[in-house]
């Protein structure tokens, strides 16, 4: 991203962040990125809504990179999925600007969410492959079907635990072990 459409995403985001999404104007935008209204457009022709989908992107990305961050050195399939579900859902829960919007304003981000919704999929279970693979599956089992599965269930879990408190590790690692690994890894394999 060059740095004007940076500038202007992270100004977008500052003022979804004061005003909500339906509140924040191009003006508002300019405004806060110390640009005219016709920088903003010419970095974002689409107006409003391409400049509110890019700063989802851009807030999807840098959540993606600290989870990333976050799950590096794991040694088991088990251990990763524990620290990205427990970090997972703790950032979601502290996120201030999403708590918020998802409050007031829902209508507005549950579309944008539910077009992310297949890359953020796709991208937790193209991290979740390689470890399934080390980790090996049970028999039958094939590998993108399993990462996708795990995928679709721990983004489930995150934004609904059900009877799991997320915030503990031993709930979490049950959770992990019990259900979603159940029928997935080889049970003759130690992870």
């Amino acid at each position: 991203m060059d740095d004007a459409r940076q500038r202007i995403v992270e100004a977008a985001y500052a003022c979804v962040a004061r005003r909500g999404v339906a509140k924040t104007t191009i003006e508002d935008v300019a405004r806060e990125a110390g640009m005219s209204r016709a920088t903003v457009y010419r970095a974002f022709p689409g107006g409003r809504d391409e400049v509110v989908n890019a700063t989802v992107a851009w807030a999807t990305l840098d959540f993606f990179g600290r989870l990333y961050e976050r799950i590096q050195g794991a040694e088991s399939l088990e251990e990763m999925m524990e620290r990205g579900i427990m970090f997972a859902y703790r950032s979601i829960v502290e996120h201030e600007v999403l708590q918020r919007v998802m409050q007031t304003e829902p209508d507005k981000l549950l579309p944008i969410l539910t077009v992310e919704s297949n890359r953020i999929r796709d991208g937790i279970a193209a991290v979740l492959a390689p470890y399934l693979g080390q980790r090996g599956l049970a028999p039958g089992v094939d590998l993108e079907d399993a990462a996708d599965f795990l995928a679709r269930m721990i983004l489930s879990y995150i934004s609904a635990p059900g009877r799991w408190d997320l915030d503990d590790p031993d709930q979490v690692a049950r959770l992990v072990r019990s259900e979603l690994l159940a029928g997935v890894v080889d049970p003759a394999q130690t992870g």
